[in-house]
């Protein structure tokens, strides 16, 4: 094929291998900035100048053919080392700048990153942060976000990861309630407490843990309760309203548990499989970090230096 047919097509092709990673028309037309007819009309163009149908498209999904999963893996590397050779030049710039889209959950945001954001904005006023808060998981590569701040204890393969600090999750309750309930002697006398869970699809709840000191014991214990939500913050308000029994992580309660108005519940016991037991910075791996992605995680590691929340 004469390469001067295919040349005004380059762009054609990077296009494809943005609706690979997304998945569908419309995210990709959001993560390239154009309109979804534009991004429909690229990939048609590309198929007539080609000659072979390169999408499948349903009224649910899109998805690549043979030939065109063929054309992205084959183009993506040389893709790729233009995007390198693109950072490595904005680099020479002598302010660092850019944008850095980060998806982090919502309470671990509100009360550990978000404070902390202040003095990087100083230093860099030239790097713009744009901070998702939510509590689902999203995919960093479909979705167009450069990092992402989780808790958790296992790291997918194909991710870089950070440590930022160690966290656990505690379970606690009211003075009050333990006054008015009883405090329990081991997670089996949870049975009888009103216990208030985080909000996960699937069977009943139950709690694990394992015995701090000794032979490792583990105990499972199936829970019930009144309230369920997938966000600490809200768990730590029905805890101080004295409703029930939690197991929330300790970023989200280090003030209340300074102030004693929540306590630990069976501080002998570990629970486990809750939530994580690190805080990390995620993001896929690749063969170029981008300096300001560099600085900023760099940045958060020493400002959770050393941290210990209780």
């Amino acid at each position: 094929m004469d390469i001067r047919k295919i040349e005004p097509l380059w762009s054609h092709i990077y296009w494809l291998g943005i609706l690979d990673d997304t998945g569908s028309y419309t995210a990709a037309a959001q993560r390239l900035g154009v309109s979804k007819a534009a991004m429909s009309q690229r990939i048609q163009e590309l198929e007539k100048a080609l000659g072979i149908m390169l999408v499948q498209r349903t009224t649910r999904s899109v998805r690549l053919t043979e030939a065109g999963q063929a054309m992205v893996a084959l183009t993506r590397p040389a893709f790729a080392e233009i995007e390198t050779g693109c950072e490595k030049i904005r680099e020479l710039a002598e302010q660092p700048k850019g944008v850095i889209r980060v998806t982090a959950p919502v309470a671990l945001a509100r009360q550990q990153i978000v404070p902390r954001l202040a003095d990087f904005m100083r230093i860099y006023p030239e790097i713009k942060i744009e901070i998702e808060l939510s509590d689902h998981i999203s995919t960093l590569a479909q979705e167009g976000f450069d990092l992402a701040i989780r808790h958790t204890s296992a790291v997918p393969e194909t991710y870089v990861a950070w440590v930022l600090c160690q966290t656990q999750t505690l379970l606690l309750a009211s003075p009050e309630y333990i006054q008015n309930h009883g405090m329990p002697s081991h997670p089996s006398d949870l049975k009888k407490h009103n216990c208030l869970t985080y909000l996960r699809s699937g069977s009943r709840p139950t709690w694990h843990f394992e015995r701090r000191k000794g032979a490792g014991e583990r105990v499972s214990v199936p829970v019930n309760g009144s309230f369920s939500a997938n966000n600490s913050e809200t768990l730590r308000e029905l805890l101080l309203a004295h409703q029930g029994i939690a197991a929330i992580p300790d970023f989200s309660v280090a003030a209340e548990l300074r102030k004693e108005t929540l306590v630990q519940v069976l501080p002998q016991w570990k629970p486990v499989s809750v939530f994580g037991e690190s805080i990390y910075a995620l993001r896929p791996y690749s063969p170029h970090v981008p300096n300001i992605i560099r600085l900023f995680v760099s940045y958060l590691k020493v400002a959770f230096e050393n941290e210990s929340f209780i």
